[in-house]
């Protein structure tokens, strides 16, 4: 299998963002992205879709949308569609059929900042998902970095430090969103990313002026790696399938990638003589072996149906035989950076039956 770094939800001028589409290209290559899912607002800016390039260096651009209700106020139900070609934002009043729609066109629907809280000190509501009568969405946006900046931030003051070291935010997904998470794939198979939801926003404090997350910086942290069957051809549109074709099978992790690189994590059940990656499903009949290979040394976590079972606190590699139980299995890795524990690496499941 051949590993892809992907950053997801981003935007650019036109809703929300600060950039434009080749300015988020160039930023990608800097970072070292294999390619970028660009989610402006309730729009699906065309023509914009394809491979940048700058040297030898090349990134694809992938355009989709976040779509909620405008006529909502406070906003919430914001849904992040990746793979289709038509226009859905029509569809933000009733996130049942707007997923639906989204399935039926062959496209994917991850649910966005499922925990996302208020920021009163800037006038940022509470943006969180709340309609759980949906079903069939792909999977939901497991951590998201500018929502997790909004857990930080009570007053001004805690605003301008943490835009001048943006460094000190990020510690893992929401608590509410793992359990929901858990909730979920007991059910059936739903699947994590991570979303940069990259905007550049610009400061304007008194004197001060500041981009804050660039996305240069976003691009370098919350990461979605993609493990594909061959190397990227170079043909945006057979790429594209590639990509989103991974992600709804669930052939990914959710990498913090500024602490220390998480490109070369693996998890997978080996039963029958087969293995199953990430977001596969493997019978118990028989016995299951799982494994896990990190790319350095951290706390390793195995959790079974949203419960710890197996922790490691030094290790970069884990065979656990889990015999006939079945269950959904995950992993965490935690490592600390800046003096603090912090979320590393979040698989996805692999669901033994």
């Amino acid at each position: 299998m051949e590993e892809i770094v992907v950053n997801l939800h981003m935007h650019t001028r036109y809703s929300d963002g600060s950039g434009s589409h080749r300015d988020i290209a160039l930023a990608a290559m800097r970072s070292g992205l294999d390619a970028v899912v660009i989610t402006d607002h309730n729009v699906l800016v065309r023509g914009m879709a394809g491979y940048f390039n700058e040297g030898p260096r090349r990134v694809l651009v992938l355009i989709g949308e976040e779509v909620h209700d405008q006529a909502r106020d406070p906003q919430k139900n914001h849904l992040l569609v990746l793979g289709l070609d038509q226009e859905v934002a029509g569809l933000g009043h009733d996130p049942a059929r707007l997923i639906r729609d989204v399935a039926a066109g062959g496209g994917l629907s991850f649910i966005a900042h499922l925990t996302d809280p208020a920021a009163p000190a800037f006038n940022e509501g509470d943006l969180s998902w709340v309609d759980w009568s949906v079903d069939d969405f792909t999977g939901i946006e497991l951590w998201n970095g500018l929502s997790e900046l909004k857990t930080v931030i009570p007053s001004k003051l805690n605003g301008i430090l943490y835009a001048f070291f943006p460094a000190l935010v990020a510690h893992g997904p929401p608590p509410e969103t793992l359990q929901k998470w858990d909730q979920l794939t007991s059910r059936r198979a739903v699947v994590a990313i991570g979303g940069s939801d990259a905007h550049a926003l610009r400061l304007r404090l008194g004197p001060l002026r500041r981009v804050v997350y660039p996305y240069d910086f976003h691009f370098r942290t919350i990461n979605t790696h993609v493990l594909i069957p061959e190397p990227l051809t170079g043909d945006s549109a057979a790429d594209r399938r590639t990509i989103c074709d991974a992600l709804a099978r669930g052939h990914c992790f959710v990498g913090y990638d500024l602490p220390q690189s998480t490109r070369g994590f693996r998890f997978s059940a080996h039963a029958h003589e087969t293995e199953t990656l990430m977001g596969g499903e493997v019978t118990a009949r028989g016995g299951v072996t799982l494994q896990v290979q990190l790319p350095a040394f951290a706390e390793l976590r195995l959790i079974r149906d949203g419960r710890v079972i197996h922790i490691e606190r030094r290790a970069q590699a884990l065979t656990y035989r889990a015999g006939t139980l079945p269950g959904v299995y995950r992993v965490e890795a935690h490592r600390p950076y800046f003096g603090q524990k912090r979320g590393w690496i979040f698989s996805n499941p692999i669901y033994v039956r």
